[in-house]
């Protein structure tokens, strides 16, 4: 099943990556660019995997870490019930 926003989830574009926004609490949380094109990714059908791909060729200089640091925003986001699977 693809990943998508939580229905009472809204997003916006922000000059250094995107903000969402829990409408149910009022609660928002912002992502940076690298946060931003990872969830993007994800959103579009993409995995972990191949999202840590892409990272790799931007940022050579963190590729041992970029398949965690994936699959851990991936388990933060599921986990403030910010994306449904």
């Amino acid at each position: 099943m693809p990943l998508s926003l939580a229905p009472h989830i809204t997003s916006a574009r922000t000059p250094g990556g995107l903000v969402l926004l829990n409408t149910r609490t009022g609660r928002y949380w912002q992502l940076n660019d690298t946060g931003t094109l990872v969830l993007e990714h994800l959103l579009a059908g993409g995995s972990c995997t191949s999202a840590a791909a892409e990272l790799r060729t931007r940022h050579p200089e963190a590729a041992d870490r970029v398949e965690a640091d994936t699959v851990g925003l991936l388990e933060t986001l599921k986990s403030a019930e910010l994306v449904t699977t």
